[in-house]
């Protein structure tokens, strides 16, 4: 950008900095003060003691913030919100009635709105007129792109616009470009259950964990076919498919205290299911035991199921003395063509659409059948080259489309979205897919999925494939959070090799789409297990294998173990690429990194670009950018137009881009500018002191306290509304012993 200015990394300057506290001043030089992961801010450029403001995250007694108690008044005003969620949604019902309509306000004719009278919303578009808002300063976002605004006359910049009376939209310009969007009819499919799977269902029956626990307790089918009941040691609850399962998620058997916390509705068992009947979407029921690491099923009476498919007929022998796992079903090559397999929704039009298309993509001179059962090898598919490029990693809340929009124009090579859970994606939310949303400037995109179970992963797998356009699908099984870990998916997947393998096999024959994996070391501290099956993975049919180097025990704590991963990089084969990620923060990490160890083919970059987005730029660049306050707010201003474009730029939207702002801001605060230090470059973990900017607009963004957050988000999307509240989601650093061991 013009104007930047480069500083060469230099020596360690030997300025006394001093600490004060209430009982003696400490003189530190800033090898003392890096040693204490303390930034070595410049002495002319801190703040005196008085003028440190405490953390809002610190409470007093009462269990309010300091920072809400400052005698100006402006925190408190903002930051605490004593409405409650149903006075809430009882104000949003009321601006609905009040709000304009949205075809009203695009097109300024009522009679536009096919609903007429029934409409929800308002139609009288001068009284809308008298109590909207009044408009923002700057332009129309969508001013630059073809076609007129499509908010109309409820767009907060509607004074700007060219022609409001434009009856549709002509077509958005590039810049304007999404895809990856919820078909109506696909979501009509997914929330009715009856969406079909059939390219998983016949991997999920070749691998041997298709479900075939569609009985009610007690009941196997015999040699000819009928139902039997048997009498079972102990109770086991089997649920059948068709009934009570969210679609394409499995249920678990466990006991209470189990890993992944599934628990079973008994109420739901109340209906007789014939052993021959076929699975409805496929919905895996697993039986596992709390004890058991390696995922195999097992019920809590330590019951196993020995499957045997032969000649169409289904076995299940019912053992309470042998504790083994279910062992594989065994199978010939004809079971395993998905043309074979019955997807289980009868003679519904979607089975038949399903089926024709299966049809048409089989070529002349090879049979249906061999056709069928050819898969492609691993090496076969289509491989993306991950060396050396730049790679965003997938970011909860912040890792929006608007913020990877910015991070691509400020160099980033790869791109992925926001982590999506499979059930919710099976159950056709659109905010989840919402997470699946691509940009036209992203020319290298992933997904990333969550899930626990081989059979949800794979129907997910497929469903992406078959109605979104990306590049590849990263299975995250990583994420720390416990919500996701109680549920035996993201970390809790480290402790069970077996199911992730099943994930990984499944999703990798089901579709030609590269499927890569990102993992933590391990799932307690001083545990590593990766390097152990390192080997595997790739056999498994991963194509690329992303290491975080931190357990999931330590969060975000201590710092990144990047010789284990440099371990892990030489035991992987060749066929997998490996990448590290864990405190990336300047171009002399990625250098050292990948001169360390060239077997890493890249960098995965995730909390360094939400503290310093522009370090895509300096790895390419090859300096550190000395960047001013002034094209900071650039880039600021750039995130606001394209999240106006993203969200919408009536109320709602603006707001929407407001809180997210906001979220961003609470990680952009930490960077410290490089001509303030006395060492550059600086690290991830260092704590910054209070300091001075080197003008008023640097100082505001250094502040830690969400009031000043709130100002700058007001300089570029004006005041915020009445009670107004905002606080941070994430706690980056959290790290509960007790909880976690």
């Amino acid at each position: 950008m013009d104007g930047a200015s480069t500083i060469e990394e230099v020596e360690a300057v030997e300025t006394p900095i001093v600490i004060s506290n209430p009982v003696v001043n400490v003189v530190l030089t800033p090898e003392e003060l890096i040693a204490k992961s303390i930034a070595p801010v410049k002495k002319e450029f801190l703040c005196p003691p008085q003028h440190t403001r405490p953390c809002p995250n610190v409470k007093d007694g009462d269990g309010v913030s300091s920072e809400t108690n400052k005698s100006d008044g402006y925190h408190s005003k903002y930051s605490k919100n004593t409405k409650s969620k149903r006075q809430l949604k009882r104000e949003r019902q009321e601006e609905k009635k009040t709000g304009i309509c949205p075809k009203v306000a695009k097109t300024g004719c009522v009679s536009s709105c096919t609903y007429g009278a029934k409409c929800r919303f308002s139609h009288d578009v001068e009284v809308y007129k008298a109590q909207k808002p009044v408009d923002l300063e700057g332009n129309c976002p969508f001013l630059s792109l073809e076609g007129p605004c499509p908010y109309g006359l409820a767009c907060r910049y509607s004074g700007t616009h060219k022609d409001e009376n434009a009856m549709e939209i002509v077509g958005m310009g590039n810049e304007r470009y999404e895809t990856n969007e919820l078909k109506k009819d696909v979501q009509k499919l997914l929330w009715k259950n009856v969406m079909t799977f059939p390219k998983a269902d016949a991997q999920l029956k070749a691998l041997g964990i298709f479900d075939n626990y569609k009985l009610k307790k007690g009941e196997v089918k015999g040699e000819g076919g009928e139902v039997e009941k048997v009498e079972v040691e102990g109770e086991v609850d089997m649920v059948e498919a068709d009934q009570g399962i969210v679609n394409g998620s499995s249920t678990a058997f466990e006991n209470d205290a189990g890993e992944n916390g599934a628990s079973t509705n008994k109420t739901e068992c109340t209906e007789e299911v014939e052993a021959d009947q076929d699975i409805v979407n496929g919905s895996s029921t697993a039986f596992e035991n709390d004890a058991g690491e390696n995922g195999a099923s097992i019920n809590k009476t330590e019951c196993t199921e020995k499957v045997k498919l032969e000649e169409g007929n289904v076995e299940i022998a019912l053992s309470t003395d042998d504790p083994r796992p279910i062992k594989m079903a065994k199978h010939s090559s004809e079971e395993s063509c998905p043309g074979d397999m019955d997807n289980g929704t009868g003679s519904l039009e979607n089975d038949l659409v399903m089926r024709t298309e299966v049809e048409a993509s089989q070529t002349d001179d090879i049979s249906s059948e061999a056709d069928a059962c050819l898969k492609l090898h691993p090496r076969e598919k289509k491989l993306i080259d991950f060396s050396g490029k730049l790679y965003l990693a997938p970011l909860t809340t912040v890792g929006n489309l608007p913020f990877r929009r910015v991070c691509k124009n400020l160099g980033a090579d790869i791109t992925c979205g926001e982590m999506a859970m499979c059930t919710n994606l099976l159950q056709g939310q659109a905010s989840e897919w919402a997470l699946l949303r691509r940009h036209s400037s992203e020319d290298l995109f992933g997904v990333q999925i969550c899930g626990s179970f081989p059979d949800t992963i794979a129907r997910t797998v497929e469903l992406i494939d078959r109605e979104c356009t990306v590049d590849f699908i990263d299975i995250n099984m990583g994420c720390p959070i416990d919500l996701v870990v109680n549920k035996g998916a993201g970390s809790c997947l480290l402790t069970k090799p077996v199911r992730m393998k099943g994930i990984i096999k499944a999703a990798s024959a089901t579709v030609d789409t590269p499927i890569t994996m990102k993992v933590r070391t391990a799932y307690f501290e001083g545990k590593n297990r990766i390097d152990s099956l390192i080997s595997d993975i790739g056999s498994w049919g991963a194509t690329a294998l992303t290491i975080h180097g931190r357990s999931r025990q330590q969060r975000y704590s201590k710092a990144a173990d990047w010789d284990y991963i440099y371990q892990c990089a030489r035991k992987a084969p060749d066929s997998l690429q490996v990448l590290g990620n864990g405190d990336v923060f300047s171009y002399v990490d990625w250098n050292k990194h990948l001169s360390d160890c060239p077997k890493i083919s890249a960098c995965m970059i995730a909390r360094g670009s939400l503290v310093k987005p522009w370090l895509f730029t300096e790895i390419k660049e090859q300096r550190h950018w000395d960047i001013s306050s002034s094209e900071r707010l650039d880039i600021y201003k750039d995130y606001v137009r394209c999240g106006l474009q993203h969200w919408g730029s009536d109320t709602k939207g603006v707001e929407t881009t407001r809180y997210f702002l906001l979220e961003w801001l609470s990680y952009l605060y930490r960077y410290i500018p490089v001509g303030l230090l006395d060492v550059v470059p600086s690290k991830l973990n260092w704590r910054s002191p209070s300091f001075y900017g080197r003008d008023d607009l640097e100082t505001l963004m250094a502040s830690e306290s969400a009031a000043d957050w709130i100002r700058i988000s007001e300089m570029l999307l004006g005041k915020v509304p009445a009670g107004f509240h905002f606080a941070p989601k994430h706690k980056s650093n959290a790290y509960d012993k007790a909880e976690n061991g």
